[in-house]
């Protein structure tokens, strides 16, 4: 590109002055370039465009329970043994299996009866005779005393008749109690439920021959089951009859328990004592059911202390430490790294605790803190309208108001 000579005038020489196009070209550059950057400097810098929509919520100043954490297995409270008190028989019939729910003094099972009923036949027939027996000596021996002062009988005669009269009646009680054993006998043919609760083990099969003692049932008593808690030595002192208990079932519903008992002895091996929680009922209602030999976990309800708290969504995880984006007058964020401890479920969501960090009131960002840097430029969501009325109850205020 051609540029031309320019003519400059000189004050040292009182006249124009012709310079040479590589001469003054670089000059007009620069004080072009300082033109521009003057007017740049003067206008006004734009605001910072916000980079997310967020939701704020303030540090709140609230009650936490105080818990204690243990693992425990879920036992049943006691199991009962059902067992054949006769032996020798077979076993004709089944009534109950594992999972059934009895009550006391239902007949679980029934042995074959009739070798036994054939016993209490017999039993009853020598009864029969005993009592005969008994009769005929108890006569005898009445005579004998009477004829006892006219010596018409010796004195050995009336004694072998009163001896007689005795023995007939030992042989009679012995009868009764030969039929009372074979009424047992024949009761015993019934297997019953000692007790209300569930099976939990059968151990029966129809047409098997049992032996005495052998254990048929198993059942849980009452339906009852406990949480056996593994606590420490300090953890043990801590605790006391009475106090209450949240077990988490499988699925994440909690159960709700009561201390029955705190062991008196840890186990020399492990340091480790046990507390015994009697299971109450499921607190959520879409629990699932605990049953024996799980191993849950759960917490003990200590009481309350007072706590800084915020909303979970609010704390957010980096690095391995947890910071909170605390909102500023000028729309900007400022991350603050934070201490948190216990964690609780609140009406309006679950709840941290800070326990550094933070002051009670702070306005910290909610909803969208995960996407934030320190520093960033926000914009707060405005707050949801309130819903507006129902129809039928403004008529009624409309028609007040027209009154």
């Amino acid at each position: 590109m051609y540029l031309p000579d320019a003519l400059f005038f000189s004050p040292v020489h009182s006249r124009p002055v012709r310079l040479p196009a590589k001469a003054w070209w670089p000059i007009a550059v620069l004080v072009g370039a300082l033109v521009v950057s003057g007017a740049q400097a003067a206008e006004p810098q734009p605001a910072a465009k916000p980079a997310l929509t967020v939701s704020t919520t303030r540090v709140q100043k609230t009650m936490l329970p105080l818990t204690l954490v243990a693992n425990g297995n879920v036992a049943a409270w006691q199991e009962a043994s059902v067992s054949a008190e006769v032996g020798g028989l077979r076993i004709a019939d089944l009534m109950a299996n594992v999972g059934d729910v009895v009550q006391a003094g239902q007949l679980l099972a029934q042995l074959s009866a009739e070798s036994v009923q054939a016993d209490v036949a017999l039993a009853r027939a020598q009864l029969a005779e005993a009592q005969a027996a008994a009769q005929d000596a108890v006569a005898n021996a009445d005579r004998a005393r009477a004829l006892q002062s006219d010596s018409a009988l010796s004195s050995q005669q009336i004694s072998q008749m009163l001896s007689a009269e005795k023995m007939a009646k030992a042989r009679l009680e012995a009868a009764k109690a030969g039929l009372d054993g074979q009424l047992l006998r024949l009761k015993h043919t019934q297997i019953i439920a000692p007790d209300s609760g569930t099976i939990i083990a059968r151990n029966a099969a129809l047409g098997a021959v049992v032996a005495p003692g052998s254990e048929l049932f198993r059942m849980l008593r009452r339906s009852r089951l406990e949480w056996r808690a593994e606590l420490t030595a300090n953890e043990l002192a801590r605790l006391s009859v009475g106090s209450t208990a949240r077990i988490t079932a499988p699925g994440g519903g909690q159960w709700r328990g009561l201390v029955r008992m705190v062991a008196p002895t840890v186990d020399a091996q492990s340091r480790v004592g046990l507390a015994y929680v009697d299971l109450l009922g499921p607190l959520d209602k879409n629990a699932a059911a605990l049953k024996p030999g799980m191993y849950a976990p759960g917490e003990f309800v200590l009481g309350q202390t007072p706590a800084l708290t915020v909303a979970q969504q609010a704390v957010v995880v980096r690095d391995g430490f947890s910071y909170c984006f605390l909102l500023q007058n000028d729309g900007r964020v400022t991350q603050t790294r934070i201490n948190t401890g216990r964690r609780a479920n609140s009406p309006a969501g679950p709840v941290i605790e800070v326990t550094d960090g933070l002051q009670a009131d702070a306005l910290v960002v909610s909803s969208g803190a995960g996407f934030l840097r320190d520093g960033d430029s926000v914009k707060v969501a405005a707050p949801a309208p309130a819903p507006a009325a129902p129809a039928s109850a403004a008529r009624p205020a409309a028609s007040a108001a027209a009154r």
